[in-house]
């Protein structure tokens, strides 16, 4: 909670640091760039910071925490602060790098607001972040100790054992680890990240969700290339589609994400479009492993049934699970897919049980039509979960 001091200074600030937080953060990256390039290199995705993607994300979940300050004190953010440090977690972020960050970013906002940033008001803009750091902190150091991981160290050796080409332009892949230990525990729907060494020496890190089930012997993971029309193309996507093959080493750390069904005997829906599928193959491979009888309503939709990766694997899990249905939308659904329905997802046909837990995960606008769908059928806002593959771009949308 903020102090009695800067809680009215944030508020009234708010608006303009607001209407300026993207050229702030858009300064502060690249003032912490040029001071420590190692981070661009082996921390920091370059295609979204080429993109600006990572900076819009920065900017709203910086804005989003001080509006929680000043408009519900004692409430925090906290979907995004969890969905922040699984992340950060999963990237081996260190509470050093906070001091790093804090120190380019405040001579950003100075840079940017000028002659506005008076003492009373950096102060209290310092304690925004303060505050927001401490809570990140804490929860990966939580997230830390549940791995049983030193801070940080949560890469291993790992080789490839498999390879299949799944969909078009979606690579599946198994996983072990080289030192033949056993694999670290993961939860349904959870991510790794991966590393790989790209030629120009960089150190580049992706997280892909775990698609094998927990306590599979080997991890999978499904790897759709990423082609863009107006940036880089998916540098370790492209890396991995050319180069992993059987025996093939990377690094790769240990399962991170909280979009992780609860556990109980409530109705799921489990809401997937394009590689958004992957985190729900874990959940329902779950589902069927311990014999689960819930009512499950799986949707998922796609390009086309060509392009739909792991489609024969989801029927077969939807099938093995009591009472589960299966509903399919493609934009192009053709012969070979006659029980789907044609163009984009739609529930206004669906019968959505009492106490439905939704969990969605696929592009932005998918996953926000369906959720404001959700909430007008009735289904509290709590009750709705989602994953974000890359920076989470939602509040920033808002």
């Amino acid at each position: 909670m903020l102090s009695e001091r800067s809680a009215p200074v944030v508020r009234a600030t708010l608006p303009a640091v607001g209407a300026a937080i993207e050229d702030i953060t858009d300064l502060f990256y690249r003032r912490m760039f040029a001071a420590r390039p190692e981070l661009l290199r082996d921390l920091f995705n370059r295609g979204n910071q080429a993109g600006g993607e990572q900076r819009r994300a920065l900017a709203g979940a910086i804005a989003a925490f001080a509006a929680a300050l000043v408009e519900r004190p004692g409430e925090l953010p906290e979907q995004m602060l969890s969905r922040i440090a699984h992340k950060h977690a999963s990237l081996g972020v260190t509470a050093d790098q906070y001091k790093i960050v804090h120190e380019h970013l405040f001579a950003a906002i100075a840079e940017v607001l000028g002659d506005a940033v008076t003492p009373e008001v950096a102060e209290a803009w310092d304690e925004v972040y303060r505050l927001m750091a401490e809570v990140l902190i804490g929860a990966e150091a939580g997230l830390y100790r549940e791995a049983g991981t030193a801070e940080g160290d949560v890469f291993r050796a790992m080789e490839v054992t498999g390879r299949r080409e799944e969909a078009d332009g979606v690579l599946a892949l198994t996983l072990r680890r080289r030192d033949g230990a056993p694999l670290p525990a993961a939860r349904p729907g959870q991510y790794v990240s991966v590393q790989v060494e790209l030629p120009d020496g960089a150190h580049q890190i992706r997280q892909y969700s775990l698609t094998s089930r927990p306590g599979a012997e080997e991890w999978a993971i499904s790897v759709k290339r990423e082609l863009s029309e107006d940036g880089p193309d998916g540098e370790v996507s492209a890396w991995l589609h050319e180069h992993a093959r059987p025996g093939t080493g990377l690094r790769v750390s240990h399962p991170f994400g909280d979009l992780v069904p609860a556990d109980g005997d409530g109705p799921l829906l489990l809401a997937s479009a394009g590689i958004g599928c992957t985190p729900v193959l874990a959940m329902l491979g779950h589902l069927v492993h311990t014999g689960a009888t819930r009512p499950v309503t799986v949707l998922h939709a796609d390009r086309a049934p060509a392009a739909h990766a792991h489609r024969a694997e989801l029927r077969r899990l939807v099938d093995a699970i009591p009472g589960a249905e299966l509903h399919l939308w493609y934009e192009e659904p053709g012969d070979s897919a006659p029980e789907a329905a044609r163009g984009r997802a739609d529930l206004s046909a669906l019968d959505l049980p009492e106490g439905l837990t939704a969990y969605l995960c696929g592009p932005l606008p998918f996953m926000r039509g369906l959720r404001t769908d959700l909430l007008r059928r009735g289904v509290p806002a709590d009750s709705v979960h989602y994953e974000v593959f890359g920076p989470d771009l939602w509040l920033a949308a808002d």
